[in-house]
């Protein structure tokens, strides 16, 4: 049996589920999610505790058992908590801004970045002197969270020679000696 599918997700006081056949609706005071899973599976709520089982021991089911666990479980801690990522910029002149939906990026190109934030995204970048901007991304859907955040590290990876580049907050980054390690 999967570790992750058998464990129940309690739902937290204020979440509504909606299961509606292979729709699954979770309600909370951050927004709604919703997500279709595959009709074999049964979902029970009970008591506010939500558990997820696998009709058969196919190695589909098997397979997709701690998947659905899991998108649940993060659809309930979503909109209940909300997600949160935090992307330093590491170079010199690097600079971060955001109007409304648009973020603007100064990496180190002979232009701008302009990327826009999907609506379901609250973005907010924050420089402070002495200090690496730092571009902070918040949501209750960690999938997108996830994307949002990858496409902006991708825009300027970081280089393992100096470090420049856009990490997440508390990341530790491999770094490579140079040219003198080889004497």
């Amino acid at each position: 049996m999967s570790r992750i599918g058998k464990k129940p997700i309690t739902i937290p006081s204020g979440v509504e589920v909606t299961i509606n056949g292979g729709s699954v609706t979770v309600k909370g005071s951050k927004g709604t999610l919703a997500r279709e899973i595959d009709t074999d599976f049964i979902l029970a709520l009970e008591d506010g505790v939500l558990t997820v089982q696998r009709p058969t021991e196919q190695k589909r089911h098997k397979a997709l058992h701690g998947l659905y666990r899991s998108l649940l479980f993060n659809m309930v801690e979503g909109v209940s908590e909300g997600y949160k990522k935090e992307l330093e910029l590491v170079g010199v002149g690097y600079k971060a801004s955001v109007q409304g939906q648009i973020l603007e990026l100064n990496l180190g190109y002979s232009h701008n970045i302009f990327l826009e934030i999907p609506k379901e995204v609250k973005a907010s970048a924050e420089t402070q002197k002495g200090k690496n901007p730092i571009v902070t991304l918040e949501s209750s859907d960690k999938e997108l969270i996830g994307e949002v955040s990858a496409k902006i590290r991708s825009l300027r990876k970081i280089e393992p020679y100096k470090g420049k580049g856009i990490r997440f907050v508390g990341e530790i980054i491999r770094r490579k000696a140079g040219k003198t390690a080889a004497k």
